[in-house]
């Protein structure tokens, strides 16, 4: 039975790193995938040529469409509020995400779910992953968006912080990981292992993936040099297969076993 999912995201190229082969697993498994994103990530790193004539958002919207294509997206929304930036570089711009309150981009994206008929709405962790304002505020409006549409299933893309972490761990003792790069940072950021309910297989979709992430190419460089995006994508297939083969979600109301589930719509079967 072919069921519909709203993938909500912050920015152009989030639906790639940590949903893009779920997107991709369940599109071809035919079902319907609506993208949703909040902001055009207008302020976003980039590199000096692409922020110049403030065409930055235009462009990262371009290469979400390339992307969602890749990965067997039926339709793109972009809900039009303005990236917050960073906790230590905010925008202040007016409509900022993550400052508006919680029930504005809640209705709507409330409206997108039952216009829809959607049956699983993705969403982010609390901590929003890695901190960022925005992120935070996906969780915040995605919970409440699902409880106003009465969206039968919320799940909350995130990775699992104990495998990340000892992955990094590794990583940096071979310094294959980008120049000043932390492991620490990631202490407090995304979900602990036990708390994970699904984790799902993505290695046969490795190449949409990829190619998906290829698409954003706005994000493979800005502020001093080349970014994380740019560092992955030099990563050898089998190397990148490996480290993207799986994605980690918690789905609301729904105990964590210790074999997580690899089917995302297990709860709708």
């Amino acid at each position: 039975m072919s069921r519909t999912i709203v993938s909500f995201h912050a920015h152009p190229d989030d639906e790639t790193l940590l949903t893009g082969g779920t997107l991709a697993r369940l599109a071809a498994e035919g079902n319907r995938v609506v993208l949703v994103v909040a902001t055009a990530g207008e302020a976003g790193l980039a590199a000096p040529a692409l922020r110049s004539d403030g065409r930055l958002g235009d462009i990262r919207m371009a290469e979400l469409a390339t992307s969602a294509d890749i990965l067997g997206c039926a339709r793109v929304i972009q809900l039009g509020y303005a990236d917050s930036g960073m906790i230590d570089q905010p925008t202040g711009a007016p409509r900022a995400f993550a400052s508006v309150p919680v029930d504005q981009p809640a209705n709507r994206l409330a409206d997108v779910l039952i216009a829809e008929g959607a049956d699983l709405l993705t969403s982010y962790d609390p901590a929003g992953g890695y901190g960022h304002p925005d992120h935070v505020q996906v969780n915040r409006v995605g919970r409440r968006a699902a409880e106003l549409a009465g969206t039968p299933v919320l799940v909350e893309a995130t990775v699992d912080r104990d495998a990340l972490r000892r992955a990094l761990r590794i990583l940096d003792l071979f310094k294959a990981t980008p120049s000043g790069f932390a492991p620490r940072r990631f202490d407090r950021s995304y979900t602990a292992g036990e708390l994970i309910t699904h984790r799902v297989n993505v290695r046969p979709f490795w190449r949409q993936k990829r190619a998906a992430m290829r698409a954003h190419a706005s994000q493979a460089s800005g502020g001093t040099g080349d970014r994380s995006m740019a560092w992955f994508l030099r990563l050898p297939g089998p190397v990148f297969r490996m480290a993207f083969g799986r994605e980690w979600f918690v789905e609301a109301g729904r105990p964590a076993d210790r074999r997580p589930l690899d089917d995302l719509l297990a709860s709708l079967r």
